[in-house]
């Protein structure tokens, strides 16, 4: 009778299984892992506010008001509606800074996509409003 040698390798093949079916799992966890709800802190070193500002109001709803510089509110119904009106005031004084202030509970891609009308509209001068500690 023949006698059987040994083989002296290691299979690898199921601890790359492993691995994979490791990875999908991180990969699917770690998103879950991120979401929720994110307070912004205030701010307790905040600049001066200027002398004469524009300032578009964002609620937590996401409804929106535009405030001139004499403090008259103007409320826009949508992201036409404050590109118009902001266009109308970029062309009376294009160097107005114009203030975002949006409410704490309001959802983040508000505020961004009203920020970035403002930038395209060309302001140069463009802050987040925050309250002080």
């Amino acid at each position: 009778m023949r006698q059987r040698r040994l083989k002296n390798e290691i299979n690898v093949v199921p601890y790359i299984d492993v691995m994979l079916v490791l990875l999908v799992i991180f990969m699917v966890a770690t998103p879950m892992m991120t979401t929720g709800s994110v307070e912004l802190p205030s701010s307790g070193t905040a600049p001066q506010k200027p002398d004469k500002y524009l300032k578009v109001e964002i609620t937590s709803d996401g409804k929106m008001s535009i405030y001139d510089t004499e403090g008259k509110s103007t409320k826009v119904g949508g992201i036409k509606e404050l590109r118009t009106e902001l266009g109308d005031l970029h062309a009376h004084d294009p160097q107005m800074p114009v203030l975002i202030a949006g409410d704490k509970e309001t959802q983040y891609k508000n505020v961004i996509e009203i920020l970035d009308e403002v930038k395209k509209l060309g302001f140069q001068k463009v802050a987040l409003e925050t309250s002080s500690k």
